[in-house]
């Protein structure tokens, strides 16, 4: 796991949407953004869906309905969320959690471009 970055504003607010299925988290800074549950969990920071290096990426489909059981803080660095799915192995470090929010759309777009390259789905 890469060092945190001291740039990185510190959150200030966890809220955690079970209807919605949302993980909401505002920094310090003023940003605040919203995670779908599906979007947490086709971008684990794991080694089973990251790989141990570029290109081994583990493309993750049928999680458009994946639920989060449950958030654990982990230090003062991050969370260790447990999915519905059984998943929950990556730790998400406020960077992890910042660059997602700053990305998010970007992200996404290419997670249902790499979907459909690989005639996957979101749905189970």
């Amino acid at each position: 796991m890469a060092g945190l970055d001291k740039n990185t504003p510190p959150p200030t607010e966890i809220k955690l949407h079970k209807q919605s299925r949302l993980l909401e988290i505002s920094f310090s800074d003023g940003k605040k953004f919203s995670f779908p549950f599906e979007f947490l969990r086709v971008y684990s920071p794991s080694a089973e869906v990251r790989g141990h290096g570029p290109g081994q990426e583990v493309l993750q489909t049928g999680k458009k309905d994946v639920d989060i059981e449950n958030v654990e803080p982990v230090g003062r660095y991050g969370l260790q969320i447990s999915f519905s799915d059984g998943h929950d192995t990556g730790i998400y470090s406020w960077d992890v959690f910042y660059q997602y929010g700053m990305n998010q759309a970007t992200l996404w777009q290419d997670y249902l471009k790499r979907l459909e390259e690989a005639h996957a789905s979101r749905e189970a």
